[in-house]
């Protein structure tokens, strides 16, 4: 999720943001000054809204022996400075957007903005999930905004279960291996960006060109989800339902729910796929 919306009501707002986590194991709050010390390699989620936490990510590197802690931004935890050696940072969506840098209610944008520009440019692995892509955009100098489609232009949502293409070959990029030309993903934003100058476009749909990217060998910005399952995507219906009215019409939660059956085994069995070249990737040595 991203972007200008979900903020009209307040009190939808504080529905949304005591949604509960339907993924994996608990996680560790990093809100407390009394935080564990790690000695594997850990894996640093930025966690803006409790509806979207790492998911499948979290899940899957768990199983690769990888710490995983989250850092529940949206409850006072701070964003880190820096992060140690061989560390992996993952940020995650919400309903804000780099429109509102600067917003005393999202206090935690500019100092994850400026985190992400140190850490790109630095070559250290990265990833970003829809908001998260966003701001990897941001931080690369690259302009992000609201989404809009046809001549005239008109704003748009894409909201639901849709393919994404992708536009490099297998043997040119490694995170795409096992994967179609196309799979069928879940979108879920109202925003977009220009590709970073340096970045190599990896992924696209009809309605939203730059959808997923890399930059440098270890950093990925990806626009739609791949870390959700089934029930997550039940709670995000129910928790953005006018986000999704706007999308969609009033059948639009209807729909996604009905297409959810249709797809998510494919789903998340690809989507583990692409996660699990993500993580390869990621922890490769730098300059490999």
């Amino acid at each position: 999720m991203d972007g200008r919306r979900y903020l009209d009501s307040a009190a939808a707002y504080m529905t949304y943001l005591g949604g509960s986590s339907s993924r994996g194991l608990p996680a560790m709050n990093l809100s407390s000054p009394r935080e564990p010390l790690v000695s594997a390699t850990t894996v640093h989620v930025l966690q803006h809204v409790s509806m979207e936490g790492p998911g499948r990510i979290g899940d899957l590197a768990r199983a690769r022996g990888l710490s995983v802690l989250v850092h529940e931004l949206d409850r006072g935890a701070s964003v880190p400075e820096a992060l140690p050696e061989g560390d992996l940072l993952v940020v995650m969506g919400g309903p804000m957007g780099v429109g509102d840098i600067g917003d005393a209610r999202w206090p935690f944008l500019a100092p994850e903005a400026a985190l992400l520009s140190r850490l790109l440019r630095a070559g250290r692995p990265v990833l970003g999930v829809c908001l998260g892509a966003q701001l990897m955009a941001h931080a690369l100098d690259a302009r992000v905004y609201p989404l809009c489609v046809g001549d005239p232009l008109v704003r748009h949502r894409e909201v639901g279960w849709g393919a994404a293409t992708f536009v490099e070959p297998a043997s040119a990029e490694p995170v795409l291996s096992g994967l179609d030309a196309s799979e069928v993903v879940l979108h879920w934003h109202g925003d977009t960006f220009d590709l970073p100058h340096g970045a190599t476009l990896l992924a696209s749909t009809l309605a939203c060109p730059n959808q997923m990217f890399r930059f440098g060998r270890r950093a990925f910005a990806v626009q739609f989800h791949v870390e959700l399952t089934a029930a997550d995507v039940a709670a995000w219906v129910r928790g953005d339902a006018a986000f999704v009215r706007a999308a969609n019409g009033p059948a639009g939660a209807e729909r996604i729910l009905a297409d959810t059956g249709r797809y998510v085994t494919r789903f998340r069995q690809r989507g583990d796929t692409l996660i699990e070249n993500l993580l390869t990737s990621m922890l490769a040595p730098q300059g490999s």
